[in-house]
């Protein structure tokens, strides 16, 4: 007697094949279950689900579990940010992200200074994510500077120009799409840097010896890592594609 293969059944993955930029940007409550898992939907949101589970060795029908979960839960309209006006979620941006960057960098500076300086001989770590700080803190002030008088600017004419149903002249940079993708690359650098020092810090956890600056640092740096990654969602996930559709909207009409 001869006996085949079993074959296992195929099982549809509901949500795998979705790019985390997809299910975040469609429903703002899948970003909570992204965030617990540490799946970066903002520079790395190009990645489909499967793919980003696999790369961090998380199950993906447990992550899938808890999407479907977050599905059920009530909508915030507040939150919708796909709803916004792209002029209000330019102008959000800046007064929470931007002041928040703003407003942190000096506190940061001084703890993450101190720590390498009265750790760095046990510590090694804290030297270079001393060093790293003050990398992701030069890339951010030049790219927040040309969002807040170049790009947005641009993107709030667009939304006059809507309203009025009116046309624009191209810019001078030519189309949109030009600093926007400069914009994304500077979001990449600075996620980079950022993800290092989540390394470097063994996921933001301060070792057994730690003083209370220490530690407060590590805090203050996860808490600038997670405002940083819904900053960057804003932008690439939403703010970005809108405008580049509404540009081409008013060029071709």
């Amino acid at each position: 007697m001869k006996f085949g293969l079993l074959k296992r059944p195929f099982i549809m993955s509901q949500y795998g094949e979705s790019t985390l930029k997809e299910l975040v940007s469609n429903d703002y409550r899948k970003a909570e279950v992204f965030r617990k898992y540490g799946l970066d939907f903002c520079c790395g949101g190009k990645k489909q689900l499967q793919k980003a589970c696999s790369d961090k060795g998380i199950s993906l029908d447990q992550v899938e579990k808890e999407l479907s979960v977050a599905e059920q839960q009530p909508v915030v309209p507040s939150q919708d940010y796909n709803q916004w006006g792209l002029d209000f979620l330019a102008d959000y941006i800046v007064n929470t992200h931007h002041k928040y960057v703003v407003r942190t960098i000096p506190t940061l500076y001084e703890y993450t200074q101190k720590v390498s300086k009265v750790h760095g001989g046990e510590h090694p770590e804290v030297k270079e994510i001393a060093d790293d700080f003050l990398k992701a803190v030069d890339e951010l002030n030049r790219h927040m500077m040309k969002e807040e008088h170049i790009l947005f600017p641009y993107i709030k004419v667009l939304v006059e120009a809507e309203k009025a149903g009116t046309q624009v002249s191209p810019p001078g940079f030519g189309t949109i799409a030009n600093p926007i993708r400069m914009m994304e690359m500077e979001h990449e650098l600075v996620g980079d840097v950022m993800d290092h020092i989540e390394k470097l810090s063994s996921g933001f956890n301060p070792p057994p010896d730690a003083c209370n600056t220490y530690r407060v640092s590590f805090a203050k740096l996860k808490e600038f890592t997670d405002d940083l990654h819904q900053h960057i969602h804003l932008e690439n996930n939403i703010l970005f594609p809108k405008a580049i559709e509404l540009e081409k909207k008013l060029l071709n009409p």
